[in-house]
């Protein structure tokens, strides 16, 4: 199957890994307040969803994204610290990342570093999402000096409950959107290495220094992934060792700007297949 790594460099993960869910960034919370609601859903496996008010974090706090990312921060404390038994996916509750935007190694430094600071000034996130980020060898020193910074700017940003019980707070990933030059896998927490539609995801093949890295490093986002092929997804997602992955049956034809700005039809199923840590 051409999406597997030859066997002595493969990265597979077991059965008894889950998945999780990272969310790249759903609509306006006053347009999609169903999406939103979803994301605190108890049991719901979700690792980290993206706030994007403007391509950012917008002129000014936004009252209804800040009663969202209030909710999210509060289902996560209520994960963690809540009295059931401990379970390592649900019990992320998930991470609020604010957008910032790459534009391909475009935009100045300190741009981006005031956006970065707004969302953490109004939003209180947990971390940051780099969209549109350079994947060549050139852009990799610019990238590292950025999230250098911001990692300085989340440790800075204050002490939060859950990283006195000695879990990690902050987080930075990167949205690659495929593999990029290696070095870039110390540059952050997490790599978005696919991006795309099911037709080149089920026939994908995984860059053979990703074996290096355990899944929690890795992230797939997949759109028109039908529902009979939700499983097979999955299996080449362990298979290929990401550990955060985004499926939908939606696609971005028929006028669709973004098809992972909505809840995929299948959505109760595949939080139930994902949460419940279902294997090939």
């Amino acid at each position: 199957m051409p999406y597997l790594t030859p066997t002595r460099t493969a990265r597979r993960t077991s059965g008894a890994e889950q998945l999780g869910f990272g969310v790249p960034g759903y609509a306006h919370p006053l347009l999609a307040p169903t999406e939103w609601a979803e994301l605190i859903r108890p049991g719901t496996p979700l690792h980290w969803a993206v706030l994007n008010i403007d391509n950012g974090p917008g002129a000014r706090p936004d009252p209804h994204c800040l009663e969202a990312a209030g909710r999210l921060r509060n289902a996560r404390e209520r994960a963690v610290h809540g009295e059931a038994p401990r379970d390592s996916v649900r019990a992320a509750g998930g991470r609020l990342l604010g957008h910032l935007d790459l534009a391909f190694g475009s935009r100045p430094f300190g741009e981006l570093i005031a956006d970065a600071q707004s969302f953490l000034d109004w939003y209180r996130v947990d971390g940051f999402y780099l969209g549109r980020c350079p994947a060549g060898r050139a852009d990799l020193a610019s990238v590292r000096r950025l999230t250098s910074t911001l990692a300085t700017l989340l440790d800075d940003s204050g002490s939060d409950p859950v990283e006195q019980r000695g879990e990690q707070r902050r987080l930075l990933v990167l949205g690659l959107g495929t593999h990029p030059y290696p070095g870039y896998a110390e540059a952050a927490d997490q790599l978005v290495t696919f991006s795309g539609p099911w037709a080149d995801y089920r026939w994908s093949q995984v860059a053979e220094w990703t074996a290096a890295y355990p899944p929690d490093r890795f992230a797939h986002f997949v759109h028109g992934v039908p529902r009979t092929h939700l499983e097979e997804a999955m299996r080449i997602a362990r298979w290929q060792g990401a550990g955060t992955v985004f499926f939908t049956d939606r696609d971005d034809r028929h006028g669709q700007m973004d098809p992972f700005a909505a809840l995929p039809r299948y959505w109760d199923e595949v939080v139930s297949r994902i949460g419940l840590g279902i294997s090939e």
